[in-house]
């Protein structure tokens, strides 16, 4: 089968084009799988991308991948998921908050992925635009992904790597302390967009963050070790978030930063983050050149499901502040696929 001369979509303005070496690669993938149907997210191409999202998941409720790739999906990605963890359900000893009791489950090991990578690659299908990850128990694992970094790169040394580095929020780990150096050291350094919280952000630099211009700085440190694009995703100021991007888009030049305020909802949500990041990688794919449009978006997105999910559960006389709540995703893709911008950024001169 010939493929004709494909192109990804990345906007109305902005097209990523596929190279003569993918051609090639999918024209293989095609030809070796004669017993096989073709695969169409190679063959035709979603105009976004495909992401290959590693992080946790749940059975019941919305963090990790059940709570990144639907979104992704209803944004036009094709996402083909791998479960670093899998739970029955939402555990309480991650966030240190009140949630289920107990919980059963698998955490899968860095072998065990490296297993699931050559599968894919034994038969073609790792020609990936984006890789998406989050919550990541071991060091063994982070560092897997890291090979799984290489092996996709050399594949397509185009692809996108978001990066959302979870190791804890509200001055506590609840990862390995490990963990944190492998991130600083090795994980930063091939991101291509990295999108910590302040607690993680002041891991990762080193440097305490209490202000916009202390938030601004941690970029900058973060810039300078490798990922183009950082979005500190939630700062408490006076009382109210600040979400702080930067953008670097050239090397000699300073980078385009922005802040949104964010009022705070007076209660906690599970997945939050991980929709977060997913919303961020699918919004700033669309508008590769304006950051700053792209967490508009996402966080105005975000903030609409947080909404009708507390309304909701006041709805039914629950509490909101009694425990964790899990997230209305499903109710809410209107507003994940159409958000109506109500947040938005205020560039730094």
């Amino acid at each position: 089968m010939l493929l004709r001369s494909l192109r990804l979509a990345t906007s109305s303005h902005s097209r990523i084009s596929i190279s003569r070496e993918t051609h090639i690669f999918r024209s293989r993938s095609l030809r070796n799988s004669e017993m096989a149907p073709p695969l169409l997210s190679l063959a035709l191409p979603s105009e976004t991308g495909r992401v290959l999202s590693i992080q946790s998941h749940t059975v019941q409720g919305y963090v990790g991948n059940k709570s990144a790739v639907f979104p992704l999906q209803l944004l036009g990605y094709d996402v083909d998921p791998i479960n670093s963890v899998q739970f029955s359900n939402h555990t309480a000893y991650l966030k240190n908050d009140a949630g289920y009791p107990s919980f059963k489950g698998q955490v899968l090991n860095g072998q065990q992925l490296w297993e699931l990578i050559e599968g894919l690659e034994a038969n073609n299908l790792l020609y990936y635009t984006h890789l998406l990850t989050g919550y990541i128990g071991s060091v063994s694992f982070l560092n897997t992904i890291l090979e799984v970094v290489n092996k996709l790169r050399s594949i397509n040394p185009k692809l996108i790597y978001v990066c959302d580095p979870v190791l804890g929020d509200e001055g506590k780990l609840y990862v390995p302390s490990e963990l944190v150096s492998v991130y600083r050291e090795k994980v930063v350094p091939v991101a291509s967009m990295l999108t910590p919280n302040q607690f993680e952000a002041e891991q990762l630099t080193g440097f305490r963050i209490g202000s916009e211009r202390d938030g601004r700085e941690a970029c900058n440190i973060l810039h300078a070790a490798g990922p183009s694009k950082v979005v500190i995703t939630s700062i408490v100021i006076d009382g109210s978030l600040h979400l702080i991007g930067s953008h670097k888009k050239e090397k000699d030049q300073s980078p385009e930063q922005f802040k949104i305020v964010i009022p705070k909802i007076p209660a906690y949500f599970t997945g939050t983050g991980d929709l977060m990041t997913s919303l961020l990688l699918g919004w700033s794919n669309k508008y590769p050149d304006n950051l700053d449009k792209a967490a508009e978006l996402a966080v105005s997105s975000l903030q609409a499901l947080l909404q009708r999910t507390l309304n909701d559960y006041r709805s039914v006389g629950y509490d909101p502040q009694s425990s964790s709540l899990e997230i209305r995703l499903i109710q809410s893709q209107d507003d994940i696929r159409n958000p109506q911008v109500a947040f938005k950024a205020e560039k730094f001169n």
